[in-house]
């Protein structure tokens, strides 16, 4: 415990020194913040979501956002945006009793509240000190810095989408009725923050029901299915007699909708972002936080022990294995929605705007990571805590700011090898596409070589090689 509350406070101070700072040049929230704003400030002062008088007073000069224009249309005249219910009115009390302040104070403490549920993920992998230092890294990497106040429900959705996981994976240690339901309600607010999230609520979800089902629980697994059932359908309903539609983007003015495209074979051509999500120039995840690349290795770690079946020699691998695994699942549906879903790669917002919800839970993989390469990883921290500085200072003390970041970086230009991915496949991102699927390919053929060789060893009566 006291721990955890030394991480909470240390993370919190961390991103209360973000307070303040602006979005973008002279403008201290970016477009996308002052429409949840001009929400959370008509829940306030009229009591309902309907933003037709706050646009007909100019409302946004309340907090000082810039001046806005609705982004859909009325529907049985009512004006009401795709920022959806759940997340204003998280933000709403705070915003009565504080202003704008309390509101990124609020969402900070929030986000770092997940990132302890993080280092408690981490412990079903590995010991202390891995889990707790790769959660504290995690949670100052500069894409949770710059995210965690904000105005925009990614950071506080990954502490929500980590306090599920903590919840799905302690049912299938203790399945005690309790125990299913307080796991259950994390998962069901998470459609309520954001839609993108609803996958990854859907996997948590499935994962609760099978584990509650093989421990023959019934009732228990009733009783949280039903909690998850009654919050999804209250959410369909409510959102579609005020929406009108099945999500908050139904009436949305955006171009080709809110996935920006209005086929699926053009969501499909957007398969290259799976890379350009962690290498792009601009946004990609490793080039923000090197220190993520530990994760990988983890996904590495867990195909290994699967394949030497390290669970039947280790009886506690079989846990590391299951809960790996549901972390890596929960990383790999949320970096699809982000691929597929996502209009753009670009744009005014924090860098790996998309892959921060997953940022908790990839901290847990991270910690197997770092206990396997301590001085790789040590590295890789450094890197990362020196981007984070960066961002802090620069958007404190220069003319830097945080949506997106901008200024120079402390590496020294050396990200400006990576490309910049885009509508097209040019060279640059042929090139790298390219060198991972050569690394890829290498990789699966090394395993598979490694594979027979040990089909030979067992076959001839010989041990299997460590």
């Amino acid at each position: 415990m006291r721990r955890a509350l030394l991480l909470w406070l240390l993370l919190f101070a961390v991103y209360s020194a973000t307070v303040g700072l602006d979005a973008s040049p002279g403008e201290r929230w970016s477009a996308r913040e002052g429409h949840v704003l001009l929400t959370a400030e008509s829940i306030v002062s009229d009591g309902d979501l309907d933003l037709r008088d706050q646009y007909r007073e100019g409302a946004w000069t309340a907090y000082g956002g810039p001046p806005l224009r609705p982004t859909a249309g009325t529907v049985e005249g009512r004006l009401l945006e795709p920022q959806g219910i759940g997340f204003p009115l998280l933000i709403a009390p705070a915003y009565a009793l504080g202003g704008t302040t309390l509101v990124q104070l609020w969402l900070a403490a929030l986000t770092a509240l997940g990132f302890v549920c993080a280092a408690a993920l981490g412990r079903r992998l590995v010991p202390d000190p891995w889990a707790t230092t790769a959660a504290l890294v995690a949670g100052l990497s500069p894409p949770m810095v710059a995210a965690a106040t904000r105005v925009s429900p990614e950071a506080v959705g990954g502490a929500v989408l980590a306090a599920a996981a903590l919840g799905a994976l302690r049912v299938r240690e203790r399945p005690q009725r309790l125990q299913a339901v307080g796991a259950a309600g994390p998962i069901a607010m998470l459609p309520w923050l954001a839609t993108s999230l609803v996958p990854a609520a859907a996997t948590c979800a499935l994962a609760l029901a099978r584990w509650l089902s093989r421990r023959r629980q019934r009732f228990a697994a009733f009783l949280a299915v039903e909690v998850m059932l009654f919050s999804g359908i209250l959410f369909i309903t409510l959102t579609d007699r005020l929406f009108g539609g099945l999500t908050p983007y139904a009436p949305s003015l955006a171009a080709n909708g809110a996935l920006g495209t209005g086929s699926v074979g053009d969501a499909l051509e957007r398969w290259p972002r799976v890379v350009g999500w962690w290498l792009d120039r601009d946004d990609g995840m490793l080039r923000w936080a090197p220190f993520a690349a530990l994760g990988f290795l983890a996904l590495w770690l867990l195909w290994r022990s699967r394949r030497d079946r390290l669970a039947v020699i280790v009886g506690d691998q079989v846990d590391v294995e299951v809960a790996a695994g549901f972390l890596a699942t929960l990383c790999a549906v949320q970096l699809a929605v982000a691929t597929f879903l996502a209009p753009d790669l670009h744009g005014a917002w924090a860098p790996s705007r998309l892959l921060v919800p997953i940022v908790p839970v990839g901290a847990a993989l991270a910690a197997w990571g770092l206990r396997h390469a301590p001085r790789a990883g040590a590295a890789l921290a450094a890197v990362t805590l020196a981007g984070s500085a960066w961002l802090i200072l620069g958007a404190r003390f220069g003319d830097g700011t945080l949506q997106p970041p901008r200024g120079a970086v402390p590496w020294g230009g050396v990200q400006d090898v990576l490309p910049r991915f885009g509508g097209t496949i040019g060279t640059g991102e042929a090139i790298v596409l390219a060198i991972v699927a050569v690394a890829l390919a290498a990789l699966v053929l090394r395993e598979r070589r490694a594979w027979q060789e040990a089909r030979g060893r067992v076959a001839d009566g010989l041990p299997r090689r460590p």
